[in-house]
């Protein structure tokens, strides 16, 4: 499946889904749990039969008995499957007679399931009975189309995290909602700039299981071992339904983890101070009533910069990401925007983390990247091994955003690597501007192939109907110069304007024939086979340019997006090489730092640029 497919299919399924729920007298609430039990079963049962195939040709014969052995638990294991007993495979529910009680086949469902992995005991939803069966029915349908049957690999992941945000976005779970997920862009923005491909990674507030999800998306493009070769990751999560949905979402991914429902103000649960290679995190923000009498609270070594007075739980987040840390470990997270200010023993805490020289970047982030709340936040950033102890990037990305809806905004994916390139390039690494350019280039190559069989088809579909079109395709090259790709984006915006044309004389002779049909005219019959054939060709033609319509909006808009997000890089950096830009980015020595104060805040330090 090509990209966009799979965004189509992420819709329609959300679509139909919600549908479902309108029509019932279910919250987003009671429906998400079931909903992604669903998907992780449908997930499993493509996974069990793509196994199967391969163990099935790779199991050996037994030179004895010339028979090949049973296929075990065990076999799934080895090829990054859930096994599957019979009464648990998608198939057999959805196949399953209407007399038959389908909430209570779908609870034993997921029974068998956890019967057979440990991990995921107590973790899947069993309340299908709460469901109208009708309702259960629906969804399982749902889920069973063939589209939904051929997916393979890292798609269903998608499916599955797309469900998540969806959910998220619906206040799913009241005030959790914006804790259960942490928007895509905003951990893509973390995942781009730690880098974790190896090692313990942690995430001690991890909700859903994001973080992890991306990592493993991040080792498996930069890295020749396998995602559970290359990676060990621990979560913490307080609540326990969130707990059991970063259970799922490890499952479903195919991750090996371990993930403990706790508290992490008052426990060390995985005792991994000073051993992690990867911290990330998105923590609740301004936590009030945390007891700073608790026992553990005072003895805690995660602690070395002292325990803040005032009633908040920043400054423990931040002490605690600091400390998890390894001699070489990398630390990315999410932080209120008051904590790069905030003053007497926060500051003081905020100094020393300065002093240490661990603090590589701060990145501030504006309103409305979360989906049940709007304030601003920043990003911080710890590395341990950093080069240059006495200095910290400061980066302004408030005025770095894509506008999703009227309210929620994000980054794209040029925008990411945009950042990702002004960090690299405070790293001394080797041309991270011009590399991002050429990731541009590559994107904007994917898309413009996308876009162009969108074109092909569109065009064939007009062939049916008039001949006589001269049908004009791009050579799928790679484009290297501004001017090629705008002319290719005229191309695709509008690829045939004679269409429209050809839509409006077709109907105006459709007219002209009804008139002569009502006033019984000698070649009434003549025309009746005229207009069976003209109304032919009009509804071909007008599907035709409806699906290359519907088809082109998300791909046109990454395409003008990439485009524009190549242009800022080249206005920012018109050398290829680093410089400060007023109201985007500086490298603030600590010297400038204990003159602002110690303030963490890049809009101090940036200025600001008049558009």
């Amino acid at each position: 499946m090509t990209n966009q497919q799979i965004k189509a299919l992420e819709k329609e399924l959300w679509a139909t889904a919600d549908n479902l729920r309108a029509n019932s007298k279910l919250t987003a609430s009671e429906y998400k749990d079931p909903v992604l039990g669903l998907i992780l079963l449908r997930f499993a049962g493509n996974r069990f039969d793509e196994a199967l195939k391969v163990i099935e040709k790779n199991l050996p014969i037994n030179p004895r008995t010339n028979k090949k052995r049973d296929i075990s638990k065990d076999d799934f294991l080895g090829e990054g499957a859930i096994y599957l007993q019979e009464k648990s495979k998608y198939d057999y529910l959805a196949n399953l007679p209407e007399g038959e009680d389908i909430n209570e086949a779908v609870n034993e469902a997921m029974r068998l399931v956890e019967e057979d992995y440990e991990d995921l005991e107590g973790n899947l939803p069993r309340n299908y009975h709460e469901l109208d069966a009708n309702l259960l029915r629906d969804l399982i349908r749902a889920f069973n189309t063939e589209a939904v049957k051929s997916i393979t690999g890292d798609a269903f992941g998608r499916i599955y995290e797309y469900f998540l945000m969806k959910f998220s976005m619906s206040g799913a779970g009241a005030q959790e909602g914006g804790e259960f997920f942490t928007p895509p862009s905003l951990v893509g923005l973390i995942v781009n700039f730690i880098e974790p491909n190896h090692g313990i990674i942690h995430d001690p507030a991890c909700g859903s299981g994001g973080m992890f999800v991306q990592t493993g998306h991040f080792v498996k493009e930069h890295s020749n071992k396998s995602v559970n070769e290359a990676i060990t990751v621990y979560g913490t999560e307080l609540k326990s339904n969130n707990t059991k949905l970063a259970k799922m979402n490890l499952a479903i991914h195919g991750l090996e983890g371990k993930i403990i429902e706790a508290n992490s103000f008052y426990s060390n649960p995985h005792n991994l101070t000073n051993r992690c290679d990867f911290v990330m995190a998105n923590p609740p923000f301004n936590v009030k009533k945390i007891d700073k009498n608790n026992k553990f609270l005072k003895i805690d070594e995660r602690l070395p910069f002292g325990l803040p007075k005032n009633d908040n739980g920043n400054y423990l987040w931040v002490q605690y990401f600091h400390s998890f840390l390894n001699e070489k470990g990398r630390a990315g997270f999410v932080m209120a925007s008051s904590a790069t200010d905030a003053g007497n023993t926060e500051k003081a805490i905020r100094q020393k983390l300065i002093e240490t020289g661990d603090v590589e970047a701060i990145v501030s982030v504006g309103n409305n990247f979360f989906y049940t709340r709007s304030l601003p936040c920043h990003v911080w950033f710890f590395n341990k091994a950093k080069k240059d102890k006495d200095s910290i990037l400061m980066i302004d990305a408030r005025n770095t955003f894509r506008v999703v809806n009227q309210t929620i905004n994000d980054f794209s994916q040029g925008q990411l690597s945009n950042l990702k390139a002004i960090l690299e390039s405070y790293r001394n690494e080797k041309d991270p501007i011009a590399k991002a350019k050429t990731q541009h280039q590559e994107a904007l190559q994917i898309i413009a192939i996308e876009l162009n069989d969108f074109v092909e088809v569109y065009h064939t579909a007009i062939l049916k109907v008039d001949e006589t079109i001269k049908m004009k395709i791009y050579n799928k090259e790679i484009y290297t110069q501004k001017q090629k790709w705008q002319e290719l984006l005229t191309h695709f915006e509008n690829p045939m304007p004679s269409v429209s044309q050809n839509i409006a004389t077709i109907e105006s002779r459709i007219e002209t024939i009804n008139k002569s049909i009502k006033a019984k005219t000698s070649k009434a019959t003549e025309v009746k086979e005229e207009l069976k054939k003209i109304k032919s060709d009009l509804s071909l033609l007008k599907y035709a340019q409806n699906i290359y319509t519907e088809q082109k909006e998300e791909p046109i808009k990454e395409f003008k997006q990439l485009l524009k997000d190549w242009e800022d890089l080249e206005s920012y950096f018109p050398d290829g090489e680093y410089q400060d830009v007023e109201g985007l980015c500086k490298i603030a020595t600590l010297d400038e730092i204990k003159e602002n104060d110690y303030s963490l805040t890049p809009g101090r330090y940036v200025g600001f640029s008049i558009v």
